[in-house]
């Protein structure tokens, strides 16, 4: 379990990035750091494993502080996703995905047969292996950084933006793999993004921050879109316009479901339970 304590940080240049800050993580979910650029979500993703200390207050994971662990082994105990994967360009797919098991002293065999299985994990064909980061695609890379950061099996799982730089199919493709992985691995994963869209698919919780961290609104995605804590919540979740904003229209095949400029995004069918009940 991660627990933000009071947590703020001020840069030397005296931005207030977070102020107050207070949060339980669940373990075994997929929690979402949702907001826009500047409200610090990538600082308060960050101090988890000690890439940005913060000023005040304190990261607990299962209660121990993480400002008393050594920052290097804390690190290659947690997995970090980056946006642009930050693969090594001189190691090849492999040995990019062994280094962490390597620095804990695996042996060289078993921390490369441990990386081939996790080629097949994260959905990549093991004949890649010997590749090199600029010879794969985006999509590839970023398998191929989630793979890495799972190598050392990791109860912890950062998740920076992770899907921001590659095109719309593969972002989706990726999103799906993340899930997919989620249910096998049952990790306790940090993501921060500021895409609506992909949070809501995401998260089993959101948290929607405000300026300097603020929490705006803590809740699963269908009670956010369904009840809103505040009209900042409703605004930048899009309840009000857009695919978020839906009503049923009658057409001469049946209801459909369209949204606030009259686009088709759905046709209404029974459910199981209502036709059951319909015919007894």
């Amino acid at each position: 379990m991660i627990e933000y304590r009071d947590v703020g940080k001020r840069f030397p240049d005296g931005t207030v990035a977070v102020e107050h800050f207070d949060l339980v993580v669940p373990s075994a979910k997929i929690t979402v750091l949702l907001g826009s650029s500047g409200c610090g979500k990538t600082t308060l993703l960050r101090m988890v494993n000690r890439m940005v200390e913060p000023t005040t207050g304190a990261v607990l994971l299962d209660g121990v502080d993480v400002a008393d662990e050594d920052p290097v082994a804390l690190r290659r105990r947690i997995g970090y996703v980056m946006q642009n994967a930050g693969l090594m360009p001189h190691f090849n797919v492999l040995d990019n995905i062994a280094t962490v098991p390597r620095m804990q002293g695996e042996p060289k065999r078993a921390a490369r047969a441990s990386a081939t299985a996790l080629l097949r994990t994260v959905g990549l064909d093991p004949e890649i292996a010997q590749r090199y980061p600029s010879q794969l695609s985006g999509g590839q890379q970023q398998r191929v950084g989630v793979a890495r950061a799972l190598a050392a099996d990791p109860q912890i799982l950062l998740m920076d933006e992770p899907f921001g730089a590659v095109d719309p199919v593969v972002r989706g493709e990726l999103q799906r793999e993340l899930l997919r992985l989620q249910r096998e691995l049952a990790k306790t994963v940090v993501f921060v993004t500021h895409d609506v869209d992909e949070a809501l698919l995401l998260a089993d919780h959101i948290v929607v921050l405000g300026a300097r961290g603020r929490i705006r609104q803590v809740d699963t995605p269908d009670e956010i879109v369904g009840h809103p804590a505040d009209d900042f919540v409703a605004s930048f979740i899009g309840t009000d316009r857009g695919k978020r904003a839906l009503r049923i229209q009658q057409t001469p095949a049946g209801p459909v479901v369209v949204d606030e400029s009259g686009r088709t995004q759905g046709r209404l069918i029974e459910s199981s339970s209502e036709t059951m009940s319909g015919t007894t």
